[in-house]
C-alpha cells in the first residue's frame, strides 16, 4: 500500500502491508461488532468530513491552533486506548528521534497546511486536492524506493491524475476564480504525506510497538510541536464558541484517534487493498459536505475533475503481476 492519503496517516504500522499473516487471518476470523462494511461507511464518512470540521474550526481559532486541538484530541483517544490495553509507549532515543521527523512531515506540517489553506479555499476543493497524495508517492518513490518499479500503466496514471486537477482547477480559464496561495498550501499538505511515510519507511520498519503505541507517541510529539508554534505565533483564543470547539474536537478524537483505530481494525479484517479503498470516497464526501453543509458552490470542473484524478491515483497503485514460473 502506497502512502494514504487520508487527512491523518500514521506510522508504518498503519500500513497494511506490515500486518502479519497471523494477525490478518486472526483479525477476518474474529471480525467487530460492527461488520466491516458498516466501518468502512463510517470511517469514509469521518475522513470525508475532516475538511468540513477544518473550515467550521478555523471561523474562530487560527490554524496552528486548529491543527493543535486536532492533534491533542488525537493522541488523548490515542493514549486512553493505550491506558485500557496496558500498552507501553515506544522506547529509544533512536525511535524518538525519527518520530519527531514523522511528526512533523505527517502531522504538524500537512495539519497547519490545511488549516491555512482553508481560510481561503472551499473545504471541497482541499478535499480533492488531498486525493492527490497517491499521485506524489508515486513520482517520488520511483525515485527513493527501488521497489517501485515504474509502468506505462503507473505513468499513464500520474498523467491522468494531474490532468484532473488541471481540470478542477480550471486552467483552460487562467485559473481564474481560485485562490492560488489557499491552493498551494492544500498541496504542498498533500505531498508532505508521502513525503513522510518514505521517510517512515526507510527508519522505522520494523520497530517495536503497536501501531497504537507508535502513533500516539508521535501525536504526543506533533501536540508538543505545535504547541510551540502556536505559543510563538499566534494569541490565546479570547473565547471558545460551541461549534468551532466541537469541530476541532471531534476532528482530533474522531478523526484522528478513533478513525485510525478503525483503519487498523479494517486492515486486518479485509486486508490492504480494500482498506485502502476509503481513499477514492473521501473527495466524494468531502465535496458532497462542502455544498450540502456550508453552501460552497460546485462548478462542473470540480466532480469531473475530481473523478479524473481518482482515476489516476488508482492507476497508480496498481501492481505488476508476479509472473509465473517457467
Amino acid at each position: 500500500m502506497s502512502a494514504p492519503t487520508t487527512p491523518g496517516p500514521t506510522l508504518p504500522a498503519a500500513s497494511p502491508s506490515q500486518a502479519s499473516p497471523t494477525s490478518t487471518t486472526a483479525g477476518r476470523r474474529r471480525g467487530g461488532l460492527l461488520d466491516w462494511r458498516v466501518r468502512f461507511a463510517i470511517l469514509s464518512v469521518v475522513w470525508g468530513f475532516s475538511f468540513l470540521l477544518i473550515k467550521v474550526g478555523t471561523e474562530a481559532y487560527a490554524p496552528f491552533q486548529v491543527a493543535l486541538g486536532r492533534v491533542l484530541f488525537g493522541a488523548l483517544a490515542l493514549l486512553t486506548v493505550l491506558l485500557v490495553r496496558r500498552e507501553p509507549l515506544p522506547r529509544g532515543l533512536r525511535t524518538w528521534g525519527h518520530l519527531t521527523v514523522a511528526a512533523l512531515l505527517l502531522n504538524t506540517a500537512p495539519f497547519s497546511l490545511f488549516a491555512f489553506a482553508e481560510l481561503s479555499i472551499p473545504s471541497s476543493l482541499a478535499g480533492i486536492c488531498n486525493a492527490t497524495s497517491p499521485l506524489w508517492g508515486m513520482a517520488l518513490s520511483l525515485v527513493a524506493l527501488s521497489e517501485d518499479r515504474p509502468t506505462r500503466r503507473r505513468f499513464a496514471g500520474l498523467g491522468l491524475g494531474f490532468l484532473g486537477v488541471l481540470t478542477v482547477l480550471g486552467a483552460w480559464q487562467g485559473f481564474s476564480g481560485v485562490d492560488a496561495k489557499g491552493t498551494a498550501f492544500a498541496l504542498l499538505a498533500s505531498l508532505c504525506y508521502p513525503i513522510g511515510w518514505i521517510y517512515v519507511r526507510r527508519t522505522l520498519a520494523g520497530t517495536p510497538g503497536s501501531p497504537v503505541a507508535l502513533t500516539g507517541g508521535q501525536l504526543m510529539i506533533s501536540t508538543l510541536q505545535l504547541a510551540l508554534v502556536s505559543a510563538v505565533f499566534t494569541s490565546a483564543p479570547g473565547s471558545f464558541p460551541l461549534w468551532p470547539t466541537l469541530s476541532v474536537i471531534a476532528l482530533g478524537a474522531l478523526g484522528t484517534g478513533m478513525a485510525l483505530q478503525m483503519q487498523y481494525g479494517l486492515v486486518t479484517e479485509v486486508g490492504p487493498t480494500t482498506a485502502q479503498m476509503v481513499t477514492y470516497f473521501i473527495p466524494v464526501i468531502a465535496t458532497t459536505a462542502g455544498v450540502l453543509v456550508l453552501g460552497e458552490q460546485l462548478h462542473w470542473n470540480t466532480p469531473v475533475g475530481a473523478a479524473i484524478v481518482l482515476a489516476g491515483a488508482a492507476l497508480t497503485q496498481t501492481r505488476p503481476g508476479a509472473r509465473r514460473p517457467a
